[in-house]
């Protein structure tokens, strides 16, 4: 099962945060807002399908995180938690950490949005079209 979110990359993007990654809905970005990848995202996870939420809630799911852009494909794993909620209406996060809120979309992930490719980030900060996807197995 996946979702499928359109964004596009900001001039602030950098990409520097250590332990979270984040596509958000809102139109502006700061250069606070170090774990985003990309704005104007499309969707939330608000909006996601009901049998992929309940299926990101297993503890031994894989939820893979997909960001293409500007030509270059970056891939995250992390893993599920009973505890997601998907009910954010503004941002999905990926958390390297055990951390849930209504953001988490996956915990455990393999690295933040520091480890992202820096020609993904440069396009991204470029303003490229973005295309997430989430997977889960």
């Amino acid at each position: 099962m996946e979702e499928i979110i359109r964004a596009r990359g900001h001039e602030n993007v950098s990409a520097e945060h250590a332990s979270t990654f984040e596509v958000t809905t809102d139109d502006y970005l700061t250069p606070a807002g170090d774990c985003i990848l990309a704005v104007e995202a499309d969707r939330a996870p608000a909006d996601f399908d009901p049998e992929f939420v309940e299926a990101c809630r297993d503890r031994e799911a894989t939820i893979a995180f997909t960001i293409e852009a500007g030509g270059y494909t970056e891939t995250v794993e992390g893993r599920g938690d009973p505890d997601l909620e998907f009910t954010n209406e503004r941002s999905a996060v990926g958390r390297t950490s055990d951390y849930v809120d209504d953001r988490t979309i996956m915990n455990g992930a393999e690295f933040a949005a520091e480890g992202f490719d820096r020609d993904l980030v440069d396009a991204l900060a470029d303003g490229a079209e973005a295309t997430v996807t989430i997977s889960v197995e």
